[in-house]
């Protein structure tokens, strides 16, 4: 899976409207804030082991909107999107990546996918 793919396509939808890009860069940075803050503060204030597990669920979760803020926040650069999606089958790519957006539940797993992608590209350059 492409995370920064993923994040093109959640932000182009349907219809490709500036509105959406926008709504859909927020909904990102502030899944980060929001559940990075609220793991953190559950994980200071947890007394058993339960209540640990969810803060560190919440912490993870929550970080997995890093990547999908940095790729939204470049997408937003004017052509970038439709760079990034030239020659895309776009209703396509919403039925799939509608599925892999589940992957945001798995705590940390959009991080090491994206760090995976850079390094991937990286060697490829050279």
């Amino acid at each position: 899976m492409n995370v920064r793919r993923l994040a093109a396509i959640d932000m182009y939808g349907s219809r490709g409207t500036t509105r959406r890009r926008w709504i859909i860069l927020a909904e990102f940075l502030v899944g980060v804030v929001v559940m990075v803050t609220w793991g953190v503060w559950v994980l200071a204030s947890a007394h058993g082991l339960g209540t640990r597990v969810l803060g560190l669920w919440l912490t993870g979760a929550g970080l997995n909107y890093a990547p999908l803020s940095a790729y939204a926040i470049a997408l937003m650069r004017p052509g970038a999107l439709d760079a990034e999606l030239a020659g895309a089958s776009i209703d396509g790519e919403l039925r799939r990546y509608t599925v892999l957006q589940l992957w945001v539940f798995i705590p940390l797993s959009l991080v090491v996918l994206a760090i995976r992608d850079v390094l991937t590209r990286r060697r490829a350059r050279g």
